[in-house]
């Protein structure tokens, strides 16, 4: 809550603002500026307004619907599809709380990468390197590089293998996915119905808290929780392979900050995480709930790549996202239904491994952020890069859980970050835990 601030002063700020989003540092991170609905939403805030979020400037990826404007996920196969007729819920909650909507953010087309490049509005360069461009991660990239930047205080992103949690960790912020059931996800272009979560992207999580609590309509007053006695699981099979050196170190020094304050850190193996890809087959969740999704819209792409009229063939779909989701063509309803069934006895099983820990912890992603240019120029490096990208954090999905992102690099060293997860439903224990992680972890230190 913010008493003091007045709307004159919240509409100055608003004009900073969007001077610095039209800016050339800030290219490709907004689709969409919401100007007029920001500086009307602003002058009828007051001053004297009790409101939880009063005058957060809050960016909005672009897979949420917003009243009178058409939602487009990053793609432009769906130009002249119907505006949305109403706000999705989490968006109708955020200004209910006061938040003023400054715009709409780039993304990995349909959400469908956890790289951040997109071919049809440009990639956001991360601005964690001021010397190379590299990638911000995605699938909410632009989500991530506006509060990076500066030009949100947070952002609203979606998560179905890791896409809030991957552009966090690489611009060095805080990324909170909750359990997927606590946020409404009406109003929110589909990828996968199974695995898709609303989630936040902050510089600190008690705002990712605060925003969370506003979307799902409940608050669970998280209070740090004494990192004494608590018991952590790392495990040893898959989330530690291919740690670059960066990494590596970062992690290492992250453990042995929080067993210094007094948390029991046991290595365990967890060897069901293997079992998550040969789970997944024929398609996973992602390709064969996506292709249903969208099979309509790979049609139109398919005839529009076709046409001689250059206006038209221009409104295709990345090969790279058609590739993937061709994955879910043809898949039999009972070859889906298997898959549910073999996802709810891993659940069973990894509950029973983590049985006894109060969270789970490996790095958010084993990489530092990419140099943009190589994963443009190669689709072998590119779903190289996507496949390590999405490994962790995919996981956390795939459990129903929750999960964490903590910055945990040293200040002048490039992002990384510490995943902090729980099983479904334990999003309070969760947050209590992290709140006092993030001051041991913190980058300054």
């Amino acid at each position: 809550m913010n008493t003091q601030e007045t709307p004159q002063a919240l509409e100055a700020r608003l004009i900073d603002v969007y001077a610095r989003a039209k800016l050339s540092h800030a290219q490709h991170v907004f689709t969409q500026l919401l100007e007029e609905q920001a500086f009307a939403q602003v002058r009828k805030l007051s001053s004297a307004s009790t409101s939880r979020l009063y005058g957060w400037m809050i960016s909005l990826k672009d897979n949420i619907d917003v009243q009178g404007h058409t939602t487009m996920a990053g793609t432009t196969v769906c130009q002249g599809e119907p505006v949305a007729q109403a706000d999705a819920p989490v968006v109708s909650r955020l200004r209910q709380a006061g938040a003023v909507l400054v715009g709409k953010t780039n993304m990995s087309e349909f959400a469908f990468s956890g790289v951040g490049i997109n071919p049809h509005y440009g990639t956001p360069c991360n601005p964690c390197d001021a010397t190379l461009a590299r990638i911000p991660g995605g699938s909410s990239s632009g989500a991530a590089v506006s509060v990076a930047l500066g030009l949100a205080r947070a952002a609203l992103g979606t998560d179905t293998g890791g896409s809030v949690r991957i552009p966090a960790a690489l611009c060095g912020l805080v990324g909170f996915k909750p359990t997927q059931a606590r946020v409404p996800l009406q109003g929110v272009m589909e990828l996968s119905r199974s695995l898709d979560t609303v989630g936040v992207i902050a510089n600190n999580l008690q705002d990712c808290l605060d925003i969370e609590a506003v979307m799902a309509a409940h608050d669970f007053k998280a209070k740090p929780l004494p990192l004494q006695g608590l018991r952590f699981a790392v495990p040893q099979t898959l989330l530690l392979d291919d740690m670059e050196p960066a990494v590596a170190r970062a992690f290492e020094r992250s453990l042995s900050r929080l067993s210094a304050a007094g948390a029991e850190v046991v290595e365990i193996t967890f060897a069901e995480l293997s079992d998550i890809a040969p789970r997944s087959q024929p398609g996973g969740f992602s390709p064969v709930e996506g292709y249903a999704a969208h099979h309509v819209r790979l049609a139109r792409s398919q005839s529009n790549a076709q046409s001689l009229d250059p206006h038209v063939s221009a409104r295709t779909i990345d090969h790279r996202v058609v590739a993937r989701m061709a994955l879910g063509q043809g898949v039999s309803a009972a070859d889906y239904i298997a898959l549910h069934d073999k996802r709810r006895e891993w659940i069973g099983l990894a509950s029973a491994v983590l049985q006894g820990f109060d969270a789970m912890l490996c790095p958010t992603v084993p990489l530092i952020a990419p140099e943009i240019a190589p994963l443009l120029g190669s689709d072998e490096a590119f779903f190289k890069a996507n496949r390590l990208l999405l490994r962790n954090p995919a996981a956390i999905n795939y459990l129903d859980g929750c999960s964490i992102s903590l910055p945990c690099h040293m200040a002048g060293e490039l992002p990384v970050g510490l995943m902090v997860s729980c099983l479904g439903g334990q999003d309070a224990a969760l947050a209590s835990m992290a709140l006092s992680m993030e001051s041991a972890l913190r980058p300054s230190h």
